[in-house]
């Protein structure tokens, strides 16, 4: 029972050990940058029927 290995244990393991973890830490710091590259280029949708916003209120009148 002790020499059983669990596949996703085994991969942790395998990640975490230093020149690999390097290499994990590289990896999920790129991933981050691309995914919020990608979604700072996205444009929102309009939503429809909206209008345009409302005028600001006047200020007090100068004398």
């Amino acid at each position: 029972m002790d020499n059983e290995t669990n596949p996703g244990r085994s991969w942790w393991k395998w990640a975490i050990t230093p020149p690999q973890s390097y290499a994990v830490y590289l990896a999920c710091l790129a991933l981050v940058f691309v995914l919020s590259f990608y979604a700072g280029t996205m444009k929102p949708k309009g939503s429809a029927g909206m209008g345009p916003p409302p005028a600001p209120v006047p200020a007090a009148p100068r004398n």
